[in-house]
């Protein structure tokens, strides 16, 4: 294939990236009516709250994303050094490429193709280390919700509930101990028969010890208490009364199930939606509220990134420069 027949072919696969976005985002905001019962409930708040609390759901959007940032050129720089400016390209440009397939393995895509061809395997390695600590923050902490929720709403025997705890502190022990030793990952990806070709590339796992791991959770840690927030600021402003410590535990049950579900981020308000409507429906009977509060933070964290990440689309380099 020439130079000329790559670049025209390369701008087709990012128009046609670019077009599929447009659609499916469009086809979800058309008649989305959560977020128009939100409109509804809004226009019955003082204007001066209701604009201070969306502006201040705006900047964490804008924080979360450029700790993801932060978090994903500290983990390429074992693969790649990259800048700040461009490691934000990447993020937003996978959340592009995120919103239409199934569980964001766009993302992947979105952001390995702004690395030099040769490291873009070890890249996609790189990057699921942080998916793996964003996994287990949401995890642990939300299985100790789901416990807590359980002792106060789910009348169980004393030993049934003994035994509960235990599998949730076997559970939360697990994914805290596999974390701390992704080495062993490596191990057993290069046991899988098929995956032995790409043992090479596994090898970047062994470069994350103790150190950088922990930075990586901290950042991780970090985004995860943003969208918790932000969370917490909506849901208070649709329902003042709603009672805050609950309502914070609700919201890391509803991270932790949403985890489990594999699903289409454009689809993904629908399992938010019944998700947070039944755990909170145990502290609140206002579910038009829930639904409206998830399907703002749905718009504000994924919609609208995904949205400014088109433009960072067409930098894409699929076939780069081998002399790299």
């Amino acid at each position: 294939m020439t130079k000329s027949q790559k670049k025209i072919f390369s701008y087709i696969i990012k128009t046609i990236i670019v077009s599929l976005a447009a659609v499916f985002i469009y086809e979800k905001l058309s008649d989305n009516q959560n977020l128009k019962n939100f409109l509804q409930l809004i226009n019955q708040l003082n204007t001066s709250n209701v604009s201070l609390v969306i502006s201040l759901i705006f900047l964490l959007m804008l924080l979360n994303w450029f700790l993801e940032s932060l978090k994903w050129q500290y983990l390429i720089s074992k693969v790649e050094k990259i800048s700040l400016y461009k490691a934000i390209e990447s993020v937003f440009c996978g959340l592009t490429w995120a919103v239409f397939t199934p569980n964001r393995i766009g993302e992947y895509g979105g952001r390995i193709f702004f690395l030099s061809p040769r490291k873009r395997i070890q890249g996609m390695v790189a990057m699921s280390v942080g998916h793996i600590a964003q996994m287990v923050i949401t995890n642990v902490l939300g299985s100790l919700s789901l416990l807590w929720f359980i002792y106060n709403f789910i009348p169980l025997h004393a030993w049934l509930f003994t035994a509960f705890c235990f599998l949730v502190f076997i559970f939360c022990l697990f994914f805290i101990l596999f974390y701390f030793n992704i080495r062993w990952l490596e191990g057993l990806l290069n046991n899988i028969g098929f995956l032995k070709r790409f043992k090479k590339y596994f090898s970047v796992l062994n470069r994350y010890h103790q150190i950088e791991l922990t930075k990586v959770m901290l950042y991780s840690l970090s985004r995860f208490a943003v969208f918790t927030t932000q969370y917490l600021l909506v849901i208070h402003l649709l329902i003042a009364d709603i009672p805050f410590f609950p309502s914070a535990l609700m919201v890391l049950i509803l991270f932790f199930i949403q985890s489990a579900l594999p699903s289409l981020d454009l689809l993904d308000i629908g399992v938010r939606s019944l998700t947070a409507t039944y755990f909170f429906g145990y502290i609140t009977h206002q579910e038009i509220a829930i639904m409206a509060s998830t399907a703002l933070i749905w718009f504000v964290n994924l919609i609208i990134p995904a949205i400014l990440g088109s433009f960072f689309v067409f930098k894409l380099n699929f076939f780069g420069n081998n002399n790299r």
